[in-house]
């Protein structure tokens, strides 16, 4: 699998599906779900798929999980 830099991307460029799983590295089948369970940011025309590098680094962000903070009981 390849690596995707995404400090290579435009602020205004988006990407396709392949390239994020990629840069993710995960496969298209989990974005595809991800993206029909409206659980990653997207931009669809018609049947394509597009992710704005910029939105998906913010989504990223917001599921970081802070390794110093105690877990919530019963989690």
């Amino acid at each position: 699998m390849t690596t995707v830099n995404p400090e290579q991307f435009d602020a205004e460029q988006l990407i396709d599906l392949p390239t994020l799983a990629r840069w993710l590295g995960v496969k298209e089948r989990h974005i595809r779900r991800l993206v029909s369970e409206r659980r990653i940011p997207f931009h669809k025309w018609g049947h394509h798929l597009r992710f704005d590098p910029v939105d998906v680094r913010e989504w990223l962000a917001t599921h970081r999980i802070d390794p110093t903070r105690r877990p919530l009981r019963g989690v």
